[in-house]
Formats: structure tokens, C-alpha cells, sequence
């Protein structure tokens, strides 16, 4: 029985595989990020005082309530821009570190956990500098609510 080659390695095939990824990775998750922000950043009640919300329920529902289901995805404009590319680009820097992981030991088996370990640890060097900026600008976005505007730089 003859061994399976590897498939072979698409390094744009990948970049759009992993923009897509990224898209709907923010669409499904971003509401549930934005009550994380609110809770983590709610005011501390005053003696005496209820807590803004209860958990995380509670936030999901006051949020809806006063902003509408649109209120759960405020801010999402700056991870849309931001995750689609950084998505891509770690699918593209994970195929790259495929690649060179095969040409640095000149065979094209299979690469073993190890292998695909460094080519991982390869394609998060692509990604960090993109991060860190849409990160705070999506939090910035998130704590606003109505008129109120919590101030984040000090």
C-alpha cells in the first residue's frame, strides 16, 4: 500500500479560507464580547445601590432593550477589519511555515506535531502587530452607551 503525499500547500487558497473564518468568527461571537466589555466595565454601585447589571443575561437584555438587538454589535467594524485580515494572514503565515518547515528538512511527508507546532508559532508573528490597535479601538466603541461615554485613556 502505497503512502499518502500531503496535500498540496495553496497559500492564497488559505488567506481567503482564513479571512472568511475571521469574518464569521466576529459575527457569531461579537455580542457576547460586548457584554463581556459592559460587565468588566461597568460603574462600582455606590452603597446601598444595585449593580447596572446582574450578569450576563441581565446585560444582553437591558442592551436590546435600550439599544435594540444593534446594540450587541456596536463596535464591530473594527474587529471586522482587523480579525478578517489577521485570520488571513495566520492561514497564510501557518501555510508559509509549512512550506519552509518542508524545505528545511527536504522531505514532503507528513509533518509531524512538532512540525506543525513551528509552523503555527510561524504564522502568530504576522498577527500581532495587527491585533493590539483594533483591539482598543473596538473596546473604546463597546463601553459607549447612548450618550454616556466611559473614558479609557488616562
Amino acid at each position: 500500500m502505497a503512502e499518502k503525499s500531503p496535500k498540496k500547500i495553496s497559500p492564497v487558497k488559505d488567506f481567503l479560507s482564513g479571512g472568511f473564518g475571521g469574518i464569521c468568527t466576529v459575527v457569531t461571537g461579537h455580542p457576547l464580547d460586548t457584554i463581556k466589555v459592559r460587565l468588566q466595565t461597568m460603574p462600582v454601585p455606590g452603597p446601598g445601590e444595585s449593580p447596572m447589571y446582574k450578569g450576563t443575561f441581565d446585560c444582553a437584555k437591558k442592551t436590546i432593550e435600550k439599544e435594540g438587538a444593534r446594540g450587541l454589535y456596536k463596535g464591530m467594524a473594527a474587529p471586522i477589519t482587523g480579525v478578517a485580515p489577521i485570520f488571513a494572514i495566520s492561514f497564510l503565515g501557518f501555510s508559509l511555515g509549512k512550506k519552509l518547515v518542508i524545505a528545511t528538512r527536504g522531505s514532503k511527508e507528513k509533518l509531524n506535531k512538532i512540525e506543525l507546532f513551528a509552523a503555527g508559532a510561524f504564522s502568530g508573528i504576522f498577527t500581532t502587530s495587527i491585533m493590539a490597535p483594533g483591539e482598543r479601538i473596538k473596546t473604546l466603541l463597546q463601553v459607549q452607551q447612548g450618550g454616556m461615554y466611559v473614558r479609557l485613556f488616562y
